[in-house]
């Protein structure tokens, strides 16, 4: 495949290493490019090895184009590239950290029905009646939780209602079985990365010196735990990129 020349803008956001750099462009002006020709810049020119490199997207068909046009502007070069979703990158994390805290590596990962699933199960031992509070809005609110950080507990101290302290109760319940049946949910892939940095900072320091270079594609889009794990591994070497809509 041959390269389509940049223009000057996209070379300069091409080039620029040494500090964090942050792109704000409109839809079509070509952001996406960017970032894969800055992946190839910095392997080209021995900047940083493939397996340096940490590009995280926010689908998997992105991650994919991302990976073939890299591997298009290499040519034959190999590429270890660690590329994926938030997702996928703290999912393969989790499989090799995860037994620090008491999971086993073949973790389950529930989708959004099993979730629902799990929650029905634990209002029916917890005797809550489904006319009471509704499975779906209790799912909605421990994500909401997970999101800000905050487990049981602390979903608990700020319940102002009986149906928000019946809530956090549920989901103080939901977490004890997901571990009983060695599962994570969705909102758990992204928030056990950032217990285990917290818990053990030989395990942050690891990631720190695997991926001493970040790109972050749709950056706008990032919530408070994706923001934290970019935040997490790009703080010890300040060497991130991050592309968003304008």
């Amino acid at each position: 495949m041959k390269k389509q020349p940049l223009n000057d803008v996209q070379k300069q956001a091409v080039e620029a290493v040494g500090n964090p750099v942050l792109i704000f462009a409109g839809a079509g002006s070509g952001k996406t490019r960017v970032l894969t020709h800055k992946i190839a810049y910095l392997i080209e020119n021995e900047l940083f090895s493939p397996e340096e490199i940490l590009a995280v997207t926010f689908t998997n068909k992105a991650a994919e184009e991302m990976t073939k046009r890299v591997c298009e502007l290499l040519k034959n070069k190999e590429t270890c590239l660690a590329v994926g979703t938030f997702h996928s990158i703290c999912a393969r994390l989790l499989r090799k950290e995860i037994h620090r805290l008491g999971f086993s590596q073949d973790f389950a990962i529930y989708d959004v029905q099993d979730q629902l699933a799990l929650i029905k199960l634990v209002m029916d031992n917890m005797n809550v009646a489904r006319t009471f509070v509704d499975p779906k809005t209790v799912s909605n609110n421990i994500s909401y939780f997970k999101n800000k950080l905050e487990d049981s507990s602390e979903a608990a101290k700020s319940a102002k209602t009986v149906i928000e302290r019946t809530i956090a109760d549920i989901y103080k319940n939901y977490q004890k079985e997901l571990k009983k049946n060695n599962a994570l949910d969705f909102d758990d892939l992204l928030l056990f990365p950032l217990v285990l940095f917290d818990k053990y900072p030989d395990v942050l320091k690891k990631y720190q010196e695997k991926w001493k270079y970040v790109l972050v594609d749709e950056y706008q889009d990032t919530n408070r735990p994706q923001f934290l794990f970019i935040y997490a591994i790009a703080s010890e070497h300040k060497q991130i990129s991050e592309i968003g809509r304008a």
